[in-house]
C-alpha cells in the first residue's frame, strides 16, 4: 500500500469510532479495547453488571462496519449445534437420492456476539475454541471454514453466580483482552438518560469493510516495537510466575502465572493501540496500558490473596512498580 492508503485506511478509525458514539455514551477506554482487540485479531470477553450496555455496544459494532453479525444467547441447554450447526437429511428431486447437507450454524458470521457465555455447561463453551483458535469448524470429519474476518465477543455478569459455569483458565486464554465495564459517570449517565427515552433515533451508517479490516490487521503487526520493549515485556510475563519471579508479591499472592500466549497478545495489543491513535511505534505507556486487559483473566491468585482481596489487577500493578522499564524505551 501506498502512504496515501495507509492514511485513507487508517482515517477510517475515528469515523468507526464517531459512528459507534452515536449510541454508546462514554466508555471511551472500553470502546478503545474493543477495537484493539478487532485490529489484533483476537477475541475479547467483557465483563460488566446488567444495564451497562455490552449487547447495545456489540450489535452497534456490528452495524457500524459492512459486515455479517449474529447473537448467541447462551443458556443451560444450548447445545453445541446451536451453534455450530448440523446435518439434515435432503432428497434430491431430480434423481431421488437421499444426501446430508449441513446448514450452517449461527458462528458463521463475522461478528459473533456469545451473549452470558458463562450460562452454558462447558461442553457447549468448548464448541466455541476450533472456532476461535483455527477460525474453522469442523463437523462429521468435514472442516468448515469461517468467514474472515471472524470476531467473537462474549459477555458475563461478574454478580449472578447461581446457575452459572466459570470457564476454565484454559478457555479465557484463548481470548485476547479481558475488558471490564464500569458505571457511568454521573454526566454520562445523564447523557444517557437523555437520548434513551426520547422519540429521536441515531442512525448507524457502516465505516469500514470487511477487506479494509484485515488490510488494519496486516497493518498492525508491521507497526515497529524496539528490542529493549521486546525484552520489557518477556520480563513482565515471565515476573507473573511464581518459580520464575523475583518479586516476592507474586510469590505470596499469585498461583500460577501467564503462558507465552499472554506475551504475544501484550506485544499485539500495544501495536493495536499505537496504530488506533495514529503511530507506527509502539511505547512503554501502550505496553503498560494494555498490561491490564491481557493479564488479568491469565493470573491465577491464591487463596491468600483472595482472602485479603487483592485481585489479578493488583498484582499487575505491583509488578509494573516491580519490573523496571529500560532507559532506552519511548515513553
Amino acid at each position: 500500500m501506498t502512504e496515501q492508503d495507509i492514511n485513507q485506511l487508517l482515517g477510517k478509525l475515528p469515523q468507526l469510532k464517531q459512528e459507534i458514539q452515536k449510541v454508546i455514551v462514554g466508555q471511551e477506554e472500553v470502546l478503545d479495547e474493543v477495537l484493539i482487540t478487532l485490529l489484533a485479531g483476537g477475541h475479547g470477553l467483557l465483563e460488566g453488571v446488567p444495564g451497562l450496555a455490552k449487547t447495545l455496544l456489540v450489535r452497534t459494532l456490528s452495524n457500524a462496519m459492512d459486515l455479517s453479525f449474529r447473537r448467541i444467547q447462551f443458556t443451560p441447554d444450548l447445545m453445541p449445534t446451536d451453534i455450530l450447526g448440523t446435518e439434515v437429511l435432503e432428497e434430491d428431486h431430480a434423481t431421488g437420492k437421499r444426501f446430508f447437507k449441513f446448514n450452517e450454524g449461527p458462528i458463521f458470521a463475522n461478528i459473533v456476539l456469545a451473549d452470558e457465555i458463562n450460562r452454558t455447561p462447558p461442553k457447549t463453551q468448548a464448541a466455541l475454541l476450533e472456532a476461535m483458535q483455527e477460525y474453522e469448524v469442523t463437523y462429521a470429519g468435514t472442516t468448515y471454514t469461517l468467514p474472515k474476518p471472524f470476531f467473537l465477543l462474549a459477555t458475563q455478569n461478574p454478580i449472578e453466580q447461581a446457575g452459572t459455569y466459570p470457564l476454565p483458565e484454559a478457555q479465557l486464554d484463548r481470548f485476547l483482552l479481558y475488558i471490564k465495564i464500569k458505571y457511568p459517570t454521573e454526566l454520562e449517565e445523564l447523557n444517557i438518560l437523555t437520548s434513551t427515552t426520547g422519540t429521536r433515533q441515531a442512525q448507524v451508517y457502516p465505516a469500514i469493510s470487511g477487506e479494509e479490516i484485515l488490510q488494519l490487521r496486516q497493518l498492525v503487526r508491521e507497526v515497529s516495537i524496539s528490542d529493549d520493549l521486546l525484552t520489557y515485556v518477556n520480563h513482565l510475563v515471565r515476573a507473573t510466575r511464581p518459580d520464575t519471579t523475583s518479586s516476592e508479591h507474586i510469590k505470596s499472592y499469585v498461583r500460577w502465572g501467564a503462558g507465552p500466549r499472554a506475551g504475544q497478545a501484550l506485544i499485539l495489543t500495544s501495536k493495536a493501540r499505537a496504530l488506533l491513535q495514529g503511530r507506527f511505534a509502539v511505547t512503554a505507556a501502550d505496553v503498560q496500558t494494555m498490561a491490564f486487559p491481557v493479564l488479568r483473566h491469565r493470573i491465577l491468585v491464591n487463596f491468600t490473596a483472595e482472602a485479603e482481596r487483592i485481585t489479578p489487577d493488583k498484582v499487575v500493578e505491583e509488578l509494573l512498580q516491580h519490573i523496571k522499564l529500560p532507559k532506552t524505551v519511548l515513553v
